[in-house]
């Protein structure tokens, strides 16, 4: 091949011909409905979902007036941020609640899931049972639970009154309120982990169980040596996101104890409503809610190189 018809192949390799440019102009006039279509959704998920957060972000820096002109005031809000004894008091109610809710309620879905799946019948309206509190409103609910959790004739007090244990007031006892609101949550919230568990358990061939029994493993060997270890990767992936949906706990305190007793269920979300909608501090409470937010994008970090290391693996 001679030098000349050399250099001419590996010009026409890379400088793309008029054909080439026509061809990428003709696909990118295709796709102009695509965009056209989806224009609407992103204008109204910029509109309520990014406009909110920046415009939280620039009031976090001002002293914010609803009738008057705003006022820039550099890191003052960060720094009464800090100073506030709400502050610390809201993070460790979060942990505690996190911490109580792995304790008591991360092992539940997992237990269910197991004994469900180990059903040889009825799988199908054992999971639909659980899943039912799922459907239910949650104002609803909260309402059912706190009659069960009345001081003067609720139905858990009147039954551990058979057994001749005092009533209590699980609400109202700052020993007792966090593990009340947990024992809620993990109620209304087991039934859609559970699934995720069983959908994980779907694709655990049979063989393996097969193979065990004719090895003369038991029931409780097969699930801790077999079922386990194939859930440890849900298991860290929903961990993570246990956690990071009780730091945004708000509805259940908010309506079940306004914070109490002596702040014992505030919040971080709680402590946001009551600066911003009570005190009417909006730079205040917008300097929380962006710490709230670095807050909860490291922890979702966190998630994404949970589940991206185990997709690789």
């Amino acid at each position: 091949m001679s030098r000349t018809r050399s250099v001419s192949i590996a010009r026409d390799s890379v400088v793309p011909s008029k054909h080439q440019g026509k061809t990428s102009k003709t696909r990118w006039a295709e796709q102009i409905p695509a965009y056209l279509f989806l224009l609407p959704a992103l204008v109204l998920f910029g509109l309520f979902a990014w406009y909110p957060m920046i415009n939280s972000v620039i009031m976090s820096f001002q002293s914010v007036k609803l009738n008057g002109e705003d006022k820039f005031v550099g890191f003052d809000n960060y720094v009464r941020m800090f100073q506030n004894p709400n502050f610390g008091l809201s993070w460790l109610n979060s942990l505690q609640f996190a911490l109580l809710s792995i304790v008591i309620g991360f092992i539940v879905p997992i237990a269910v899931a197991i004994g469900v799946n180990e059903m040889r019948r009825s799988k199908g309206f054992f999971r639909l049972v659980f899943f039912l509190p799922n459907l239910i409103p949650v104002v609803i609910y909260l309402l059912v639970w706190r009659l069960i959790y009345a001081s003067d004739g609720g139905f858990l007090n009147s039954f551990l009154g058979t057994f001749g244990v005092e009533p209590q007031l699980w609400l109202q006892n700052p020993a007792t309120v966090k593990i009340a609101v947990v024992v809620i949550l993990t109620w209304a919230n087991f039934g859609g982990t559970m699934l995720i568990y069983l959908a994980a358990l779907g694709d655990l061939s049979p063989d393996l169980y097969e193979a065990a029994e004719i090895d003369g493993a038991s029931i409780t060997q097969r699930i801790w040596h077999i079922t386990v270890p194939y859930l440890r990767t849900t298991m860290k992936l929903l961990l993570v996101l246990q956690f990071l949906t009780v730091v945004q706990l708000f509805t259940e305190p908010f309506l079940l104890t306004s914070g109490g007793p002596a702040n014992n269920t505030l919040t971080p979300v709680l402590s946001i409503y009551r600066i911003a909608f009570t005190d009417n501090d909006f730079g205040l409470a917008s300097a929380w809610s962006v710490t709230l937010v670095i807050f909860l994008a490291i922890f979702s970090a966190i998630y994404l190189r949970l589940s991206r290391s185990e997709a690789g693996d």
